[in-house]
């Protein structure tokens, strides 16, 4: 056993008074954790929090349950601040590293081909459908929030960069890019229907109504419900089924976590994890069709 572990639990059991029970159950996590540590040949002090999910991950794939899954996080956590209060560490890598959400279901989403479809509906010929083809490309080229994309503001747009900077949940900003296809009708949106919707008024919000004042949160809702009935999947289309469609999509081309968490605005990665679920369960159902030598066969 690890020097630092040993007197970790010497500090539950003394300083803490933790039944032996408990201890041994910590003793039981701290070893795991310390075997992977020596297979990857890095010392614990140098563990980071990447190294640590992943740790997480591995367990998960051992079939443990969502419970297990919170044990080795809390015992990772009163573990790392043991050592910061000993002052072997700095900070926690454990910190900001969220127990894992109990999802009753995994969030909807749609196809490549179903977005394709809705992506192809607005009639950008009509300044109104210019302005529903700039919103859904946005839309889906961001993961954007309904409220973020109503309240999306001219001098958040940096075309030369293709970022946007938003201001999410808790006021918290983050900077989101942006493709080309999106740039695209977002420019002509701005040059053409938005110019005509303003009717000589100013406004400081992107997206705007046939008055020329902010677009609502029902007005989005009700563009994108139709948009979606028209195409044959209105009863699963919403805002957040295009942001979790955005999400999924990038897992599925194989991108990092990481920075779909920030893509996103998540406070913590345990969150974003849902999509790799998601991914998997695809895999499955792909193979369950497709293979010859599936058990559903």
């Amino acid at each position: 056993m690890n020097i630092f572990a040993s007197r970790f639990l010497n500090y539950l059991e003394i300083e803490r008074g933790l039944t032996q029970n408990t201890i041994i159950s910590y003793k039981q996590e701290l070893e795991k954790f310390f075997t992977f540590l020596d297979k990857k040949n890095i010392d614990v002090i140098n563990a980071d929090e990447n190294t640590i999910l992943d740790f997480v991950k591995n367990e998960s794939r051992k079939g443990n349950s969502q419970s297990t899954q919170s044990h080795i996080i809390s015992v990772l956590k009163s573990f790392y601040k043991f050592l910061v209060l000993e002052e072997k560490i700095e900070a926690n890598p454990v910190s900001q590293i969220a127990y894992p959400k109990k999802w009753k279901t995994l969030p909807k989403y749609l196809t490549i081909d179903e977005v394709s479809k809705l992506l192809e509906l607005p009639d950008t010929s009509t300044k109104l459908g210019l302005r529903d083809k700039a919103i859904l490309e946005l839309m889906y080229a961001t993961g954007l929030r309904i409220s973020e994309v109503i309240n999306l503001k001219l001098e958040s747009i940096y075309f030369e960069e293709s970022f946007l900077r938003i201001l999410g949940k808790g006021n918290k900003e983050r900077i989101v890019p942006f493709g080309k296809i999106a740039a695209q009708y977002l420019k002509e949106y701005l040059k053409k229907s938005r110019i005509e919707l303003l009717k000589g008024k100013t406004c400081d919000f992107v997206f705007l109504n046939r008055s020329g004042k902010k677009l609502t949160r029902q007005g989005v809702w009700k563009v994108i419900k139709a948009y979606g009935k028209k195409v044959g999947i209105g009863n699963k289309l919403t805002p957040h089924v295009l942001r979790h469609s955005f999400a999924t999509h990038l897992v599925e081309k194989g991108a990092d976590l990481r920075s779909i968490q920030m893509m996103l605005g998540h406070s913590n990665i345990t969150t974003t994890e849902i999509y790799t679920y998601i991914a998997r369960d695809r895999v499955k159902k792909i193979y369950d069709q497709f293979h010859p030598r599936s058990k559903k066969k």
